[in-house]
């Protein structure tokens, strides 16, 4: 399976800008812990579907790309930012690859830096690029809580129950996040909605328990509504 770069398409897209300096991502206050648990999710699902190529996008401070070349994994980044040191600089709306360059595609915590008119295409994208699997994370503010119990011969029960507000709060730009799940206008119908239009199927979607504000999405392409289309 082929991975070469690509020359720009002639059609416009809008562009995309950097919003934090480099050093935001190596100051010890961005590496806390619910940082971690989500490294670690990204990180088990590349495992876990023996991903040998990987799209990384978002390089972030390089935890996850370096974690999974050491452990012999093909993985490319990019990142809006070429002060970051990507493998690629460029932007999601318009990624340099050819179609199904990658087994895997990892795009956590980008999204929501985009305005959400723009998801549509960058959702596109994603699919165009991935030959299996793209997993994606998006803040999510829907009000949740946990409940951990231990009870004798049962084990472990450990449930995240989501409790919807009738009045969701307004999303304000705060010069990063332009949307996020849970405010006004952003329910997980819609994103979800997107999504499948976009070509996939949603196989996964789920909030890590200890800490719910990581919506994780795992997807899969419409390999059988292909397949009937070609019948």
């Amino acid at each position: 399976m082929g991975r070469r770069m690509t020359s720009a398409t002639e059609h416009s897209v809008p562009t995309a800008q950097v919003q934090v300096e480099p050093a935001h991502y190596f100051r010890p206050e961005y590496d806390h812990r619910a940082r971690f648990l989500s490294y670690w999710q990204q990180i088990h699902y590349v495992r876990t579907l023996a991903s040998q190529s990987v799209l990384e996008i978002g390089i972030g401070n390089a935890f996850v790309s370096d974690y999974l070349r050491r452990r012999g994994v093909d993985v490319l980044t990019l990142d809006i930012d070429a002060n970051l040191y990507p493998d690629c600089a460029g932007s999601i709306l318009r990624l340099p690859f050819q179609d199904q360059a990658f087994e895997m595609v990892i795009c956590c915590e980008v999204l929501e830096h985009l305005p959400f008119e723009w998801f549509r295409g960058a959702a596109r994208e994603l699919e165009r690029v991935s030959a299996q699997h793209v997993v994606i994370s998006v803040p999510d503010r829907t009000r949740a809580y946990r409940f951990d119990v231990q009870i004798p011969l049962l084990g472990e029960i450990k449930k995240l129950v989501h409790v919807p507000t009738l009045r969701p709060r307004e999303h304000v730009f705060d010069g990063q996040h332009y949307w996020e799940l849970g405010k006004a206008g952003y329910p997980l119908r819609l994103v979800t909605g997107v999504l499948e239009d976009a070509g996939f199927d949603v196989l996964d979607s789920y909030r890590l328990f200890e800490s719910p504000r990581y919506h994780f999405f795992l997807l899969g392409k419409h390999l059988r509504g292909r397949a009937g289309a070609e019948v």
